[in-house]
């Protein structure tokens, strides 16, 4: 299966979120391994990028963006992209409307997040890691 990993799934296995760091860890195993191909969106490196100054240097940071890049597929947005969200109001926050998008562009089958409540508008299904895991 294609997934688009949304970004509190990477941040739960970056920051080791006790609660949430097992099952968002297998997803990227699943994924690194081949059993199913990741994704992430490109403004998620730019954020991830962002929100890991406080816990990771610089160099560990870059590592992040390399190892991303290296075992998932980046899907770039385009200027349509964001202007479809800004100017669509079904879709009150930028980020997940992005990763709608990203997902809907390349006819993903699932968006993992932890946010489901925020994706009900999407074509792709956004299922959580345990839900995902479970149907396997």
């Amino acid at each position: 299966m294609e997934l688009l990993i949304d970004t509190n799934i990477i941040l739960d296995v970056l920051q080791k979120r006790l609660d949430w760091f097992d099952t968002s860890y297998k997803i990227f195993e699943y994924c690194i391994h081949g059993k199913h191909r990741g994704y992430v969106s490109a403004h998620s490196l730019s954020d991830l990028f962002f929100i890991l100054r406080k816990s990771h240097d610089l160099q560990a940071r870059k590592n992040v963006i390399i190892f991303l890049c290296t075992y998932f597929t980046v899907i770039s947005e385009s200027r349509s992209d964001y202007l479809a969200v800004a100017e669509n109001q079904i879709f009150e926050d930028l980020e997940d409307g992005l990763q709608i998008r990203c997902a809907e562009n390349y006819k993903l089958d699932y968006i993992i997040t932890r946010n489901t409540k925020d994706f009900c508008n999407s074509i792709v299904p956004a299922i959580e890691p345990e839900k995902f895991l479970a149907k396997l």
